[in-house]
């Protein structure tokens, strides 16, 4: 298939130096002659992804952190003095500015179809652009479904591309085994019903088969009752989500007012969602935005909703 380099052909780009590094971009071959000095990201999980790696000296700029989020003292730590050169979307002179060799960014996490921001905008100016793989799907439909090889292919990219293999791969190696401890521990339980809110609404918004939390929720031992949408985060409606009669919720947290609180009460007080098992017992949890995306916050996360959905786990 187009979006899946072979393992042979990834590994003889890998190890020739001369030829420098390539690696999958949604299909395609992204090449690096030399190992970036300058990077921009933009986003909290990409930050992370970033952060966990150590990249802090080859970080330029962050884009897309202060307009949507707060940070913790903890990110605000290991960011330091690395400038954020947009809050919310970058320009193309906003990233010009900062000069740098690559852009981490996705398909709507900084980057629109046919927007001013794209790798082929960017391309003439010398700098390539990491396409967050949970993305692709919105320009390539023949993608595989969510699984949470998203966050583990995309840091082993990382990595690669900023030659420290060696330490992604520890990450990585890290991250499989606490989750196959958690599925150890969930394995013989009945998988609740699970529905993801992204904050009140008219019309839900939430994640389909394409989006990192659908592996999530099946990684803590539930089931996606909106699996079946074909897109990765989209709207179903009211009704389709109260006839699965869901029961657990995840609440998608900004952080403002009482946070996830406030998302719950709304349901509390619809008139199809109040009847339904999760609303009813009051089955919820609620998350950050960087921790229902792809990031090494994922981990924790799927940790937290295992507990919270199989209380017999406490």
């Amino acid at each position: 298939m187009k979006h899946l380099l072979t393992a042979a052909a990834m590994t003889a780009f890998a190890t020739g130096a001369a030829a420098g590094v390539t690696v999958d971009n949604c299909g395609e071959p992204l090449t690096f002659d030399a190992t970036p000095e300058r990077i921009v990201v933009h986003d909290m999980n990409m930050t992370d992804m970033a952060f966990a790696l150590g990249l802090q000296d080859k970080i330029v700029g962050l884009t897309g952190i202060t307009g949507w989020y707060k940070t913790s003292a903890d990110f605000d730590e290991r960011r330091g003095d690395i400038p954020e050169l947009a809050p919310k979307y970058p320009t193309v002179e906003n990233l010009l500015a900062a000069n740098p060799q690559m852009f981490f960014a996705g398909w709507y996490y900084g980057m629109k179809p046919g927007g001013d921001v794209t790798p082929d905008t960017l391309a003439p100016f010398g700098i390539k652009t990491m396409v967050l793989t949970e993305s692709c799907i919105h320009l390539d439909k023949d993608r595989p479904e969510a699984s949470m090889d998203l966050l583990f292919d995309d840091v082993m990219r990382l990595g690669q591309v900023m030659d420290i293999e060696a330490k992604a791969d520890a990450l990585v190696s890290g991250w499989k085994e606490e989750l196959a401890a958690i599925e150890a521990k969930t394995s013989d339980l009945a998988k609740p019903r699970v529905f993801l809110l992204d904050g009140p609404a008219d019309a839900p918004f939430t994640a389909g088969k394409f989006a990192i939390p659908d592996a999530m929720i099946a990684a803590a031992g539930g089931e996606n009752v909106t699996h079946d949408m074909d897109t990765s985060w989209g709207r179903s409606s009211w009704e389709t989500v109260a006839a699965s009669n869901p029961e657990f919720l995840v609440l998608l947290d900004y952080q403002t007012g009482n946070g996830a609180a406030d998302t719950f009460k709304f349901l509390q007080e619809h008139p199809v969602m109040s009847q339904t098992d999760a609303v009813k017992n009051e089955a919820w949890i609620g998350l950050r935005y960087e921790e229902l995306t792809p990031g090494p916050a994922n981990i924790e996360a799927i940790s937290k909703m295992a507990a919270a959905m199989h209380p017999v786990l406490n």
